[in-house]
C-alpha cells in the first residue's frame, strides 16, 4: 500500500482509516501511529479480538504473517464532514457487516469508499453480521449521489450494481435460513441447501454460505422456536 501511494504522490500519509475490525484489514503498523483512526466500536473490536485474529492468521498462513502485530488506532472518529489533506471528505458511521462500519465519501470526485458493507462479485462474509441493520445501511448508501463505488471486496464500479447484488444475496440468505429454521431443519441440513442460481457465480459462495449458516442459523432457530 505504501508503494502504491508513493507512485501517486510524494506527500506523507496524514490519515489511516480502519473501516472495521476484521483481520483481512490488518496493516496498521505500516503507517504512522498518530494517523491511525477508527470508530469507537471498531477500536473496541480490535482491542477485544485483534490478538486472537492475529494468532489465528499466523496458524493459517505462517511466514506470510511474520512480524505482523496488532496496532490499535489512537484516534477516535465520529460521523462528520471535514477537509482532510485538501479533500472534502464525509465520514458515515454505519453498521451491519460489523458493529461499526465506516464509509468515506470524497465529495469532489463523487467516490464512496463503502468498505465491507458492499461486495462486488464475491459472497459477503458474515461473522459479525446483523442482516437487518446491514440492509438498512445499504438503503442509506443507495440514496447517495455517488459517481463511483469502491467496495470492500471486488472491482470499483460506476453504478449501484454491487449494492443491489449485496442486498439481493443478503435478502436470499436471510429468507433461506429463516425458512430452514421454521421448517425444522437443523444446522447440518441447512448447510446442504443449494445456493440460488443467481448467486452461484459469486467468488467463494459455497464456502461463505456454509460459514454464514454457522454464524446466523442459531439466531434463526431461536426466533423460529420462540414464535411457536
Amino acid at each position: 500500500m505504501r508503494a502504491a501511494i508513493a507512485r501517486v504522490t510524494p506527500l506523507p500519509v496524514v490519515l489511516t482509516l480502519n473501516t472495521h475490525h476484521h483481520p483481512d484489514h490488518f496493516g496498521n503498523q505500516a503507517f504512522p501511529p498518530d494517523t491511525i483512526a477508527a470508530l469507537p466500536e471498531t477500536i473496541a473490536g480490535i482491542e477485544a479480538e485483534g490478538s486472537a485474529f492475529n494468532d489465528n492468521l499466523y496458524r493459517l498462513v505462517g511466514d506470510w504473517m511474520r512480524d505482523t502485530e496488532v496496532v490499535v488506532p489512537r484516534r477516535r472518529l465520529a460521523a462528520s464532514r471535514q477537509v482532510i489533506a485538501g479533500r472534502d471528505l464525509e465520514l458515515l458511521a454505519l453498521g451491519g457487516h460489523t458493529a461499526a462500519d465506516l464509509v468515506v465519501i470524497d465529495h469532489a470526485s463523487g467516490t464512496v469508499f463503502a468498505a465491507d458493507l458492499v461486495f462486488n462479485g464475491r459472497a459477503p462474509t458474515t461473522p459479525h453480521a446483523d442482516i437487518p441493520r446491514w440492509l438498512d445501511a445499504l438503503a442509506q448508501l443507495e440514496r447517495l449521489p455517488a459517481r463511483r463505488w469502491v467496495p470492500g471486496h471486488g472491482a470499483v464500479h460506476d453504478d449501484t450494481g454491487p449494492l443491489r447484488q449485496t442486498r439481493a444475496y443478503l435478502d436470499w440468505l436471510s429468507r433461506t435460513l429463516q425458512g430452514a429454521a421454521e421448517g425444522g431443519l437443523d444446522m447440518a441440513e441447512a448447510m446442504t441447501l443449494p445456493v440460488a442460481a443467481e448467486f452461484r457465480a459469486l467468488a467463494l459462495v459455497e464456502h461463505e454460505h456454509r460459514r454464514s449458516v454457522v454464524h446466523l442459523f442459531p439466531a434463526a432457530e431461536r426466533a423460529a422456536l420462540g414464535s411457536r
